[in-house]
């Protein structure tokens, strides 16, 4: 939500307030008087209300829309300006439950930084609640391909530790449903797990957010850190963490301890750490744009969470997982998924993972024009064309060629296609193509195609 009542009494200011918000892209509505205030609250609840304390001719005035406010519409941070400011307003406003108070002639930069620190802490705040309530937060793990089995006997062996854990991967392979594994299977798993999502908080935030605030109005305010006490702390895409930022959170690594912005008493926690990256950080490390001491400390045990280019045999049981998912979350028909279905799936190319699967299974969930089973050409993204439904298209490359070379083109393209999408496994791949494991063996030989054979079919077939 971006959307902000902006409540004063004298209209050159509140339009003011609005003129500068809407240029930073922020939707506003304005009000004159407490009734006015009162209505546009009714009709919709704001993301954030700014409060001008002395509303003349009005029924109530700031304090008393504050109170009402924060019994009524508890999670709207509201801001406090007045005119007519002291120090024993300002208490009295924080008190009742103000976010922040401002005196008037403001400063539009200081207007821009509460209000921005106000929307992040409300999105906090939420996000916090949303944990104390309960809501359900994956952390099964589904699949069977041996890239999968390797994973989740490296997550189910550094649960039992309380070492930190560097999660590697590409962006939507699951990093931090395996961080939320660990932690589930971990001895703090009745303890918080509290993300710190390093790309997403403003770097001239992040040590207020990590660390927390104190002030005289408005006392102790925990941040991330604290909030994690006695349980496990995931910095997500901690590549992204601002440099000044760095030494900080490597002196808590080493301390176990830390200051909160405006206070001077230390406060110890007991966190484990976890995080996860899909940049090269030695590399980054090398440009100067990640610290080394860091990287060691968080690097104790790496894990690389794998593709699912190398998971194609987890992409049926995985699909079938998001319909289900679909249909108890919002209701959606839970559509059968064929076997043909499956093969098209395996056979697309993921660059965004999981995360790019599950939108495709709910997007074509969603624009279903039947309930029956899903087409493979149901698949295909919405406005796309092919060619001749299944024609072949075939390059002057393809055509310049002898009959025989293409076959073998096609052929080798094919097998290792198949071999890819059941994971290497040469006995599931004869058995999908229809021929003898040996003769397969031999078909691979003559074209040239070993390296997507497992080890120990190679031993079988007496290579």
């Amino acid at each position: 939500m971006t959307d902000i009542l902006i409540v004063d009494d004298e209209r050159d200011i509140r339009e003011l307030i609005a003129d500068i918000l809407k240029d930073e892209g922020f939707q506003t509505r304005l009000a004159a008087d407490s009734d006015e205030a009162v209505a546009a609250l009714n009709e919709q609840e704001p993301a954030l209300m700014v409060l001008d304390i002395w509303l003349k001719d009005s029924r109530m005035d700031g304090i008393d829309i504050l109170k009402q406010v924060k019994h009524n519409n508890p999670e709207v941070p509201v801001i406090i300006i007045s005119g007519h400011g002291n120090i024993e307003i300002a208490v009295a406003a924080i008190k009742q439950g103000a976010y922040d108070f401002i005196e008037k002639p403001f400063n539009i930069d200081q207007l821009m930084v509460v209000i921005n620190r106000a929307m992040e802490a409300s999105r906090l705040r939420r996000e916090n609640n949303s944990l104390k309530r309960g809501e359900p937060r994956l952390t099964e793990m589904i699949g069977h391909s041996a890239a999968f089995k390797r994973l989740r006997d490296n997550l189910d062996k550094v649960a039992k530790s309380n070492g930190r854990v560097m999660l590697a991967g590409e962006p939507g392979a699951g990093k931090e449903l395996a961080a939320r594994y660990i932690h589930a299977h971990s001895p703090r798993e009745s303890a918080p797990f509290v993300t710190v999502s390093c790309a997403g908080i403003e770097p001239e935030r992040m040590e207020e957010v990590l660390f927390g605030r104190e002030s005289p109005e408005r006392g102790i305010e925990p941040g991330l850190l604290e909030q994690a006490h006695g349980g496990v702390i995931y910095f997500d895409e901690v590549g992204d963490m601002p440099l000044g930022t760095q030494p900080k959170i490597l002196r808590v690594l080493t301390e176990q301890q830390f200051t909160r912005a405006g206070g001077s008493d230390k406060v110890r926690v007991d966190l484990r750490v976890i995080s996860s990256t899909n940049r090269d950080l030695p590399a980054e490390i090398a440009a100067g744009r990640f610290r080394q001491e860091l990287y060691d400390r968080l690097n104790v045990v790496p894990v690389v969470v794998p593709p699912l280019s190398e998971r194609r045999e987890d992409i049926g049981p995985l699909a079938q997982h998001f319909i289900e998912q679909f249909n108890k979350t919002q209701g959606l028909i839970g559509r059968e998924l064929p076997d043909d279905t499956i093969a098209a799936l395996q056979a697309m190319r993921w660059p965004g993972n999981i995360r790019q699967l599950r939108n495709v299974i709910e997007r074509v969930l969603i624009l279903a024009e039947e309930s029956g089973p899903i087409k493979p050409s149901e698949l295909e993204p919405q406005g796309a064309t092919p060619d001749n439904s299944d024609a072949l298209s075939l390059g002057p490359q393809v055509t310049a060629m002898a009959l025989r070379e293409a076959r073998e083109m096609f052929e080798r393209e094919y097998l290792l296609a198949q071999i890819n999408r059941f994971g290497g496994n040469i006995s599931r791949t004869a058995q999908f193509v229809g021929m003898e494991r040996s003769a397969l063996h031999r078909k691979l030989k003559s074209l040239g195609v070993v390296g997507g054979m497992r080890a120990e079919e190679e031993a079988m077939t007496g290579k």
